[in-house]
């Protein structure tokens, strides 16, 4: 499973003061802020502030694979073959990763958590060695979203294998941030942007009267720096990269994503991808399941899809940009 997103920052062309309500904390595993635009909103501050967390921490609470008595946690114990009926959230979350899963005909699989961590990149301690062929397709059987099913009538899910275990944090973050942002429109704000490790999305203008500017990073490991800037209005962004979590072992770097259908660390020149789309939930998973497809199967499928999509290529020394039709208006000249 591809996880962990690159932290994208907003890119301030002046020093000015701040007029945004910002609030800022930790959820999921990492970060998260809250920029707020919207004139002579104090009064709702505190208010804002505990939906907010309140809305994080519900998530938290029914999809970390980290909090014990998480629904998903528990989902995962169970080894019944039986229906389980699911929370709305958990439930729609699952089916959009299922729907990412059969677009990209396997190139995203919430339930390949197991080869993550057969390679080092889990709660386990790191490798001292390369998982032989045998353990990488042990761990492949019990791997595959095919193996859920799923009752839309009943909000029910059933495991085909018991054992099969879900993680969602290749989609979470996403849709948290789609949550948030709701929460704010349902409140009538208009300007604001939300992000939660590094998804992000965007709607109307800052503090000074101009559209959010993001920064897309150059892919390099030990240093920051912006390779393109993009204006966002009324959409989310996802970007996926495999740069800043890796290993060596006898002289070979092996990535952090990998591919579910091989059980294997994608060997491609893909560095980065980012996507953006209305529902910040599935560019989130896209944007992973993009990064495993590699270049050219990547943009093929964008521009197939009509999805907004910039990749960054490693060619030798250097890095190429490339990017589908639907990115062009986002684009800002530099």
């Amino acid at each position: 499973m591809s996880i962990s997103l690159v932290l994208l920052t907003a890119c301030e062309e002046k020093n000015h003061i701040s007029k945004d309500l910002v609030y800022s904390g930790f959820t999921m595993g990492t970060s998260y802020t809250v920029k707020i635009s919207d004139a002579d909103i104090n009064e709702l501050k505190d208010k804002l502030r505990k939906e907010i967390e309140s809305i994080l921490d519900d998530i938290n609470q029914q999809m970390s694979t980290y909090i014990t008595d998480s629904e998903l946690s528990l989902l995962n114990k169970s080894h019944s073959n039986d229906w389980i009926k699911l929370s709305l959230a958990l439930f729609q979350i699952i089916e959009r990763a299922i729907q990412v899963s059969q677009l990209s005909s396997g190139a995203f699989d919430i339930t390949s958590g197991p080869i993550v961590n057969l390679w080092g990149f889990g709660p386990a301690k790191s490798l001292s060695v390369i998982p032989s062929k045998d353990e990488i397709q042990r761990t492949l059987a019990k791997v595959g979203y095919q193996q859920l099913k799923l009752d839309k009538t009943t909000h029910s899910i059933k495991k085909l294998i018991p054992e099969i275990y879900i993680d969602l944090s290749g989609i979470a973050k996403g849709y948290g941030v789609d949550r948030v942002a709701a929460y704010l429109q349902e409140m009538s704000l208009q300007h604001f942007m939300v992000e939660i490790g590094g998804e992000i999305k965007a709607q109307g203008k800052n503090d000074e009267g101009t559209g959010w500017r993001i920064g897309i990073e150059k892919p390099l490991a030990d240093q920051r720096r912006i390779q393109q800037i993009i204006t966002l209005d009324n959409i989310g962004m996802a970007t996926s990269g495999d740069y800043h979590n890796y290993f060596e072992l006898k002289g070979k770097r092996y990535s952090h994503t990998f591919d579910p259908k091989t059980g294997m660390p994608v060997s491609h020149n893909l560095a980065s991808i980012t996507v953006l789309h209305n529902s910040t939930t599935f560019a989130d998973a896209m944007a992973t399941a993009l990064l495993v497809m590699g270049p050219e199967q990547a943009y093929a499928l964008a521009t197939k899809i009509n999805l907004a999509a910039y990749l960054i290529i490693h060619k030798g020394d250097t890095f190429e940009q490339r990017y589908t039709n639907a990115f062009t208006p986002y684009l800002v000249k530099q």
